[in-house]
């Protein structure tokens, strides 16, 4: 079997010296790192390398064993694990339950608000170097127990005595123990260690399964560079995939075209997900031509850490255990069938091929989930994405042979980038089951170029599954965030209790009766988060800031464009009246019970009181309605769902907002319900022109009325917030209450404009609501498909600036910086006020052909406030 270091050594002279078991542990590689040019890639870490579970476990609880006979009971009863991000968190955690009793923490690259540091440390040879400590108990490093810090890899000892210098001026203990895969200093580094111990006065043990050194030439960084750029010079597809060029790997795994994406299916919980391009297959013998993603709900024991960011202990452990086989068995239900085998005949090897593919820092939940899936039987291997850029060469004798490149998905704080998936295509998996956190869960990982799309385009069968990300429940108290670019100062948010409080209702808040809605939010009216419309736009497009962290200048109607606010409103009354009341009779029809109006602030929400007023008016029901916020990238507010869930039966919870676009809000939602079991994801909208939904009033795209206006027709609130220093773990999202405005509010007059129709439109709601229960009512997410064809056709490749449908075209013109407005030729009166808007603030609006949607509006890509418009003038408001 040839050794996968072999390409490496023969072409840079590098030679891997010491224990007989190291060529089984190591293969090399080469990265785009400046400082060091070889990786040595671990066969038994289950990163770059898939691996059976067993061994990747096993590794760990050997190595922890190992260290329990060093310490003797009861000095292992006092330990403490750490282990190191990105690469050895699941190796930390398997030393932690080896060793038995020991909690674990493990270093982090994710910042979270309002967790006080407890220390911070480089790694000097690494790519991304800060690591930082952040565990949820104060006191778990602060005891004087041994301390065992666990690494993949003893290269040069340089990150070790970095974590040790920094905790032990803090912490002072008397014993360290050293863990790693592998040792392989140089006896300087050693030495320096051994000098470093006395220094301290503490003893430093070291426990690893091989040691060894690796001999480098001279000149070998330069010579690696040479390498990988001019291996690198070909090798990107079209897919994502990259993999050597050279002329002796021609049809290499991964190395075919791009394949689309198809339908995420939520097993039992309704559709959430996209429709994608094209169909080809890549890396797989066979399979369907659009692969099948289901998502599986696992259930994962409430209040058990997803790992060891924040400290695991082992009554942690003892929990996760119990509920391992549950989980994994909820896995396998959404795996391809075993092949079918002639009677008599063996069944070995007849199982599908499974890769449990974790994410990044997030290793030792996938990995135990891969152990579950093992233990009963199923033919399994378990693996990593990673940040670290790695050169693939499709060669036996190198240790990376396909890399899968997508957009970092997890909103890091380091801003995007790329993140890569090694030795997946091309290896014959069956399905792939990707384990992340709920942070991770965003659009950037069910994107058109994301990590699910580059995984559909080699294995046929795609499961995912969301493990809830843990925050810890008493955190410390929150410094303030920095402030956005060219945003002024904010007034600091008061102290708030952690107990949730009642929804706010009108008039005190909103200018809604307070019977009509409860808002599940929390009131930022007196802090200043308003900031001009062309820096937002510069600030959320460069990744300075989330859309969410500030506010619009709310936009002021002139006389005409009020004007024409009130004819279109007469003109469509009966219009969205009939739309009203086919959705709510549909609602009513479909749900048993009293439903539970929950509606997606502030868009939802006029929708959500009329839909309330119907249900009272036709039938005497008194629906309860409250309104809580969502944010794309950054889901549901979690508090309100509790809040819901402790207040009202989450079966009984709709979901209500204004109308769909391609859907962004639609996947948002049934991704962050995933981790809150018993609310439906379904969304009940007025107009879905997008089929992104079952349940409509109307999929024609026509003129709201309620989406011409801002506050002013939404009960005077505004856009929700969500900002690390105003929203803390046990708060509400915010909004404002803007009671200057109450002179140009017309949301009552909105609501009663439409409610005078009811009547009027009740037999023709009837008809609607016959033909609509009796109709495939199945989403096509045609609306995302001419989406992703518009952002290329017009190159823009970015989705989300994109918006589709009159009501999302008129939130471009009121809050962001557009570029310019498609509108279907021969569209009416219902564009009167897009093209009004359009003229006031110099866009052009293009007619074509063929459009879905009556129009869309397009934001202007790669914004900053020197860029201009299609005609050559500067985007700005007038």
């Amino acid at each position: 079997m040839v050794w996968t270091g072999t390409w490496v050594a023969e072409r840079l002279g590098v030679e891997l010296i010491g224990d007989e078991a190291l060529p089984a542990l190591l293969g090399l590689a080469l990265r785009r790192n400046p400082k060091r040019a070889h990786l040595l890639v671990s066969s038994v870490l289950g990163k770059h390398v898939p691996q059976r579970p067993s061994v990747v476990y096993g590794s760990g609880l050997d190595l922890g064993r190992r260290v329990r006979d060093l310490l003797g009971e009861a000095e292992a009863a006092r330990a403490v694990v750490l282990g190191y991000a990105e690469t050895a968190t699941a190796l930390g955690h398997a030393v932690a339950d080896g060793l038995g009793p020991a909690p674990y923490l493990h270093s982090t690259r994710r910042p979270v608000p309002g967790v006080t540091r407890a220390g911070g440390f480089e790694e000097s040879h690494s790519h991304a170097t800060s690591h930082l400590l952040l565990p949820e108990d104060p006191a778990l490093l602060a005891g004087d127990g041994p301390l065992v810090l666990v690494d993949d890899e003893f290269s040069t000892g340089n990150t070790v005595l970095n974590t040790v210098r920094a905790l032990h001026e803090r912490y002072p203990r008397e014993r360290y123990v050293v863990v790693a895969l592998v040792d392989m200093r140089g006896p300087a580094d050693r030495d320096r260690l051994t000098a470093f111990a006395v220094e301290i006065g503490a003893r430093v043990d070291l426990v690893t399964l091989a040691a060894g050194t690796v001999r480098l030439p001279a000149g070998v960084l330069e010579k690696g560079r040479e390498l990988v750029a001019r291996y690198e010079g070909g090798c990107s597809t079209g897919d994502g995939t990259t993999t050597d060029a050279a002329p002796h790997a021609p049809g290499a795994p991964g190395t075919e075209p791009g394949a689309g994406f198809g339908l995420l299916r939520a097993a039992g919980a309704g559709r959430i997900g996209a429709a994608g391009g094209g169909a080809g297959q890549a890396g797989t013998a066979s399979g369907p031509a659009t692969p099948e993603v289901v998502r599986v709900a696992l259930h994962w024991p409430a209040g058990v850490p997803d790992g060891g960011r924040h400290g695991f202990t082992p009554e942690h452990r003892v929990r996760l255990e119990a509920a391992l086989p549950a989980m994994a068995a909820r896995i396998a239900e959404a795996l391809p069938a075993p092949a079918p085998t002639a009677p008599g005949a063996r069944t070995e090897g007849t199982g599908a091929r499974v890769l449990v593919l974790g994410f990044e820092e997030l290793m030792y939940a996938p990995l135990r989930l891969a152990a579950a899936l093992e233990d009963a039987g199923h033919d399994v291997r378990s693996s990593t994405t990673t940040r670290s850029p790695v050169l693939a060469v499709d060669d036996p004798g190198y240790a990376i042979r396909t890399r899968l490149v997508f957009p970092a998905h997890d909103d890091p704080a380091d801003g995007p980038g790329e993140r890569y998936a090694y030795n997946v295509a091309g290896a014959g998996f069956d399905a792939v089951v990707v384990v992340i956190d709920s942070a991770a869960d965003t659009p950037r990982l069910h994107a058109p170029d994301g990590l699910l799309a580059r995984l559909a385009a080699h294995i046929p069968r795609i499961v995912l599954a969301v493990v809830p990300s843990y925050v810890p429940a008493t955190a410390p108290a929150r410094p303030p965030a920095p402030a956005l670019p060219s945003v002024p100062a904010r007034t600091a948010a008061p102290e708030r209790s952690s107990m949730l409080p009642e929804p706010l209702r009108g008039p005190a808040f909103s200018s809604y009766a307070p019977e009509e809605v409860g808002w599940l939010l929390q009131d930022l009216s007196d802090v200043e988060l308003e900031a001009p419309t062309e820096e937002r736009e510069e600030a959320i497009q460069s990744g300075g800031a989330h859309y969410a962290e500030s506010l619009p200048v709310e936009y002021q109607p002139s006389a005409r464009y009020q004007d024409l606010f009130r004819s279109a409103l007469e003109a469509s009354a009966a219009r969205i009246a009939r739309a009203v009341g086919t959705v709510t009779e549909t609602v009513l029809a479909e749900r048993a019970g009293r439903p539970v109006l929950v509606s997606l602030a502030r868009a939802g929400t006029p929708v959500g009181v009329l839909m309330r007023r119907w249900a009272e008016a036709r039938h005497g029901l008194d629906l309860p309605h409250y309104a809580v916020s969502i944010v794309r990238g950054r889901g549901i507010d979690a508090n309100a769902l509790r809040w819901l869930a402790t207040h009202h039966d989450p079966a009984d919870v709709v979901f209500v907002d204004g109308w769909t676009g391609k859907g962004a809000i639609t996947r948002e939602l049934a991704a962050a319900l995933a981790d809150f079991p018993g609310f439906d994801p379904e969304i009940a909208v007025l107009a879905d022109p997008g089929s992104c939904v079952r349940t409509y009033g109307t999929r024609e795209d026509f003129l709201i009325p309620s989406a011409c206006l801002n506050s002013t027709v939404s009960g005077l609130i505004s856009r929700t917030v969500l900002r690390s220093d105003l929203v803390g773990p046990g708060d509400f999202h915010g909004a404002k209450f803007y009671r200057d405005l109450a002179g140009a509010d017309v949301s009552g007059l909105f609501l009663d404009a439409v409610a005078a129709r009811f009547d009027e439109v009740a037999e023709d709601v009837g008809t609607d609501v016959k033909e609509l229960l009796t109709t495939d009512r199945t989403p096509t997410w045609e609306g995302w498909a001419a989406v992703e064809r518009i952002s290329e056709e017009y190159g823009i490749h970015d989705v989300n600036l994109v918006k589709p449908g009159v009501g999302e075209t008129t939130r471009v013109l009121l809050r962001r910086v557009p570029w310019k407005i498609l509108a279907k030729r021969g569209a009416g009166d219902d564009l009167a006020h897009v093209r009004l808007l359009a003229e006031q603030r110099g866009v052009p609006v293009e007619e074509v052909d063929e459009l879905p949607y009556t129009c869309v509006g397009l934001i202007h890509p790669q914004y900053t406030r020197g860029a201009t418009g299609a005609d050559g003038k500067a985007v700005a408001s007038r």
